[in-house]
């Protein structure tokens, strides 16, 4: 097929068949062999060149023994590219021979580059043999019904073979396709397509980096492909996009970020690959889109005990409580709450560097922002053990919790109530929570339908009644005793029974409570508490029956 060698003759010909193209291919190599061993000039170079060139016949003839090799165009395709590389060396080898180089470097230079196109064009040959990607495209054309899953495949394909433009094309169209449909490509992804996914976030092309990290981005909020990707090594280059990367490039990583460490073992590797510090930097500099899901990353990253000494240590405490202080979503300083609020939940240290740091007026100061939300009031709840009661009370903690009851969600209520009980542990700090206006806020919550405020706001009153004065304001209040009656429910489901009581015994010195008491059924529902050893249902019911006789001889 290939008569004569000559430069003229030597472009690329415009055969048809997938046959026709393997056998220029096979015509070429001797041709290009010869010429190639007759250079005497830049011989090393030269006999690296030989050494690739020789190994092309044994592929050609692997690649034309699959049972798919005429059935796609990706054979074809790559027959061409291996014949272009054939005409190019034949091209250098005349060049050398008969001094026709336009200087030393240039030629250094094209021979380097010719080395990398064979070692490119035996790598892409072998892929396609031992990957099983002709009988993926070849499979998906005929066993779908229609013509996307093939397109899908053979784009897939290409993403792992050719050089960098032909990638680009397929990535192009990949983008695309996920933008129209993602589950239309997601059922056709493997180890090798996504492999080769990953390692285009390192191409020096940023617009490649760019498509390559938006399509991994995609595939992590599926949830996935995490752990295949994590396999393939994905993380490295992801931090290093938040490093350098556009302004596309880091808000893609930090979102992939954010879904992958969701995951505690991931967690730990990106801790593991140095992510913490380029985690830091774009939420102090990073548009908000990246800065809500960095934020968000490293409290997925709180979430892991073993990992707080050194998310301390990085200065993880400082930035989020400025993000609490500074102009951000109301997201990122949800995520930073939560942050502290699991940085917090143990570790005396990290609490002191909160309160160094002035954290719990921030905490406070967003407690105000609209809705109070559950995790800041968690994370004072977790303080204020370490603070004195004197510096509770000038940075304006009651009037907070109060506002928190009366408009916090059922979680934050309860955060709330809880941090009602630690701090009252001095007579004095009582009575200042019983004139703060706590008292009827948790009367009232003893009536919501949420099981754990009722049992939590019940145990507050308790431990706020063993104060004379707390205790004759909540005889005051025409909502107490009923509201109290009520959770004397022995169902297994009640879990407030016990404060309950604890709280009507308290009451119960007052003839005029004992009377309601009665009226409201509380005789009853403490028969069936004493049974069940409810610790003073016994006593409260001897002191309801000896009044109701006493009332009857009256």
């Amino acid at each position: 097929m290939v008569e004569d060698h000559n430069k003229e003759n030597r472009v690329m010909v415009d055969l048809q068949s997938t046959e026709e193209w393997l056998a220029y291919a096979n015509d070429l190599v001797p041709v290009a062999l010869d010429k190639a061993r007759q250079v005497k000039g830049f011989q090393g170079r030269w006999k690296i060149i030989i050494s690739k060139l020789e190994q092309i016949p044994t592929r050609l003839s692997d690649l034309s023994s699959h049972p798919c090799f005429t059935k796609n165009t990706l054979c074809k395709e790559q027959l061409q590219a291996i014949s272009k590389t054939l005409n190019e060396s034949l091209e250098l080898a005349d060049k050398c021979s008969k001094d026709k180089q336009e200087g030393k470097l240039q030629m250094q230079s094209d021979l380097d580059a010719l080395s990398g196109k064979i070692d490119l064009n035996l790598r892409d040959c072998g892929l396609l043999i031992k990957t099983g990607i002709l009988g993926e495209v070849a499979s998906s054309g005929v066993e779908s019904t229609s013509q996307g899953s093939s397109n899908i495949t053979e784009l897939l394909a290409r993403l792992q073979i050719g050089h960098l433009e032909a990638k680009h094309k397929a990535l192009d169209n990949l983008v695309e396709l996920m933008r129209e449909d993602e589950k239309t490509v997601l059922p056709f992804l493997g180890r090798s397509s996504l492999s080769a996914l990953v390692q285009l976030l390192t191409a020096t092309s940023p617009t490649i980096r760019e498509k390559a990290v938006t399509l991994i981005c995609t595939l992590a909020e599926s949830g996935s492909y995490n752990s295949l990707l994590v396999s393939e090594g994905v993380l490295p280059p992801l931090i290093r996009l938040l490093e350098s990367g556009s302004s596309v490039g880091r808000e893609k990583s930090a979102i992939s970020l954010q879904r992958l460490s969701m995951s505690g073992e991931i967690a730990r590797l990106i801790v593991g690959h140095g992510g913490v510090q380029p985690l830091i930097e774009v939420c102090c500099t990073g548009d908000s889109v990246s800065q809500a899901s960095t934020t968000c990353t490293l409290k997925n990253l709180s979430v892991i005990p073993e990992l707080h000494p050194t998310l301390a240590e990085e200065g993880v405490v400082r930035i989020m409580i400025s993000l609490l202080d500074s102009e951000v979503l109301l997201a990122s300083k949800e995520y930073a709450a939560e942050c502290l609020q699991n940085l917090t939940l143990s570790n005396e240290d990290i609490k002191q560097s909160v309160i160094t740091e002035g954290g719990i007026r921030s905490l406070l100061a967003y407690l105000d922002i609209g809705l109070p939300q559950e995790p800041a009031v968690r994370t004072v709840r977790n303080l204020v053990g370490s603070i004195s009661a004197e510096t509770l009370i000038s940075v304006g903690l009651l009037p907070r919790l109060v506002h928190v009851l009366k408009t916090g969600s059922t979680g934050a209520q309860t955060a709330a109530i809880g941090t009602v009980c630690r701090i009252c542990e001095s007579v004095e700090m009582k009575k200042l929570v019983g004139e703060s206006g706590c008292i009827p806020v948790l009367i009232k919550l003893l009536e919501v339908k949420a099981k754990e405020v009722r049992e939590v706001a019940a145990q507050a009153l308790g431990s706020l009644m063993t104060l004379g004065c707390n205790a004759r304001e909540v005889k005051q209040d025409a909502r107490s005793v009923p509201n109290l009656v009520q959770l004397l429910d022995p169902s297994a489901q009640n879990t407030a029974k016990k404060y309950a009581v604890g709280c009507l015994v308290v009451l119960s010195s007052s003839k005029k409570c004992r009377k309601v008491m009665i009226s409201y059924g509380a005789i009853g529902y403490l028969k069936k508490l004493t049974e069940m050893d409810i610790i003073g249902s016994k006593k409260l019911l001897e002191t309801l029956q000896r009044g109701k006789f006493r009332s009857l001889l009256g």
